[in-house]
């Protein structure tokens, strides 16, 4: 059993995301900004924490990370709004990193997107520009740390079923079911052999994709 702290906690993916941990039998603080959500996140088992992370500081984030033994990050602004972008998707997710380390918890899973590259191709003037920007700049400073760090990189995401398959660097915009990156995030938490790297993944073409274990063993 592992303790695992999920941040964003009522997001869609980490909706699929908290039963599957909860079958194997980890016990998971799910971090969630709206105290309505409570009741939704625990009944999937796991323990609802109401935080706002756009406004914790490092040390009010490291009170939350301190005593799990890995951090998921899958928060995010939802976009819309610039400031908030920047506040949530860069600057909180930096400060949960600075947090984890304080904290002495050394295992790191981000959750980002595909493009998220240096030369990502987003025009400054385009309304995608500050998600891009934000979430570059958060993957860069994980990498950047000694924390035991995996940024998952997932194509657009859908509603379909799982397929439990995936392939890594697909062509395109990478199209994949929220089911499959919350498998791919329990298989990474599983997972040494990922530590270290990028992994950017879609569902792919049927004959060209693996089974989730097989891809993420590198």
């Amino acid at each position: 059993m592992s303790r695992i702290v999920v941040f964003g906690g009522h997001g869609r993916v980490s909706l699929l995301l908290l039963p599957l941990l909860a079958e194997r039998a980890d016990s998971v603080t799910a971090v969630i900004r709206n105290p309505e959500h409570a009741a939704e996140v625990e009944a999937t088992g796991a323990r609802a924490l109401v935080a706002d992370v756009e406004t914790l500081d490092t040390d009010a984030l490291a009170d939350v990370i301190r005593g799990h033994d890995a951090v998921v990050w899958s928060a995010g602004a939802g976009g819309g709004d610039p400031r908030r972008t920047y506040a949530v998707d860069r600057d909180a997710a930096i400060r949960s990193m600075d947090a984890a380390v304080s904290a002495g918890v050394r295992r790191y899973v981000m959750v980002s997107w595909i493009g998220s590259k240096a030369d990502h191709g987003i025009a400054a003037d385009d309304a995608f520009f500050p998600y891009a920007d934000a979430k570059w700049a958060a993957d860069e400073h994980l990498r950047s740390t000694s924390l035991e760090g995996t940024v998952l990189a997932p194509g657009t995401l859908t509603s379909e079923p799982p397929a439990g398959r995936i392939q890594l660097d697909p062509d395109g915009r990478g199209q994949i079911s929220r089911a499959d990156v919350a498998a791919v995030i329990v298989a990474t938490l599983n997972s040494p052999s990922t530590i270290g790297r990028t992994i950017r993944f879609g569902a792919g073409d049927p004959a060209d994709a693996i089974p989730i274990d097989e891809a993420l063993a590198g």
